[in-house]
């Protein structure tokens, strides 16, 4: 065979596969969920005093707010006990066993559990959940058939977030 012929036959191959072996994708369309992007506790960098978080406590928990008085008091325990953590623990059990507390029904929670944990966090934390906050409470609660209300709100009391303003 001649070079000629030769550079025929490949421009030929060249030529069918890049007619046939090439085609147009079709195109592709992505879509995006609207996903509403709240603030995260990046921003709270400030300890709440003794009586701060006493007094905000007690209008989370029983939405009124605590006398002058009764801040002191509990203030004074809280400094006479070494382990504050401890102190908080007594202090929140002390509330939550009031009969004036305001605190959801294990149906209601359950009724609209979405509702529930956004109620929550701006609640405690006053600001609204981020998604992966809201999709890990809802599936800790909902893997959890002894979950209560009353244990959330003990953990949001107690947490780091909640000891900063």
């Amino acid at each position: 065979m001649s070079m000629q012929v030769l550079i025929k036959h490949l421009s030929l191959v060249v030529l069918v596969i890049a007619m046939f072996g090439c085609k147009k994708e079709p195109e592709a369309k992505f879509e995006l969920n609207n996903i509403e992007l709240y603030p995260t506790s990046a921003g709270k960098d400030k300890l709440k005093t003794n009586e701060q978080y006493v007094a905000i406590l007690h209008a989370n928990l029983f939405q009124t707010a605590l006398s002058a008085n009764d801040i002191f008091d509990v203030n004074n325990c809280i400094e006479s006990i070494g382990d504050k953590e401890l102190a908080r623990e007594v202090i929140i059990s002390n509330f939550m066993n009031k009969p004036e507390v305001q605190i959801p029904s294990v149906e209601l929670m359950n009724e609209d559990l979405d509702q529930f944990i956004e109620d929550t966090y701006v609640r405690f934390y006053v600001r609204y959940p981020t998604q992966a906050e809201k999709e890990y409470l809802r599936n800790f609660i909902s893997g959890n058939p002894y979950m209560t209300p009353e244990l959330v709100y003990f953990s949001f009391a107690l947490s780091n977030e909640y000891m900063f303003y």
